[in-house]
């Protein structure tokens, strides 16, 4: 690592390394972009859990419709606040590294707005109302409706009107840019 000495021991970058899907210099990248998040906070403790607001300064979650929804699901508090771990796994998983059923189980945690482990219509519609968010233009209830019932026809295999794990999965294996769409480059 060069003549700078590392915050992190071999030992801690090989754990790491062991439990994403990154190598050691991509770790230490991801630990230099949290740092970035909160300078002083970080560097007094490399430990500190960072605030959700904070989190939503990074860039790539800043234009991100479901940034509140990413940051709880990667929270380890479940509230949206972030350590320099719960970071470096939503990195990790938004990587091109990630394996499409990584992805998948993520997504899916992201979309079930209630946490009720089903994605439901009440759900389907959350996700479109932020996809088609404010100054986009909005489809009209009937229209939004029709999509939904459209998803339901075709991906809620045993017409229970929710989507389970399986389900879901069903329709994201179908979607071409599912993978291009559930990234963060480096």
């Amino acid at each position: 690592m060069g003549q700078q000495e590392s915050v992190f021991t071999e030992e801690e970058l090989e754990d790491y390394q062991e439990l994403t899907f990154f190598l050691k210099k991509e770790i230490l990248h991801c630990y230099k972009r949290f740092e970035m998040l909160a300078p002083e906070a970080v560097s007094k403790n490399r430990n500190v859990r960072l605030p959700m607001a904070t989190v939503l300064t990074l860039p790539e979650l800043q234009v991100n419709p479901f940034r509140d929804r990413i940051c709880k699901v990667f929270s380890s508090a479940g509230d949206g606040t972030m350590t320099f771990e719960d970071f470096l796994d939503m990195m990790s998983v938004f990587s091109d590294a990630a394996p499409r059923s990584v992805k998948t189980e993520y997504a899916f945690r992201i979309y079930d707005f209630d946490e009720d482990d089903m994605i439901s219509v009440e759900d389907l519609r959350e996700v479109l109302n932020r996809l088609l968010g404010p100054g986009k233009k909005k489809l009209n209830e009937e229209d939004i409706e029709e999509l939904i019932d459209n998803v339901m026809a075709e991906a809620d295999l045993d017409e229970d009107h929710f989507l389970a794990y399986a389900e879901f999965e069903h329709v994201i294996s179908k979607s071409p840019d599912f993978l291009s769409s559930f990234r963060i480059r480096l």
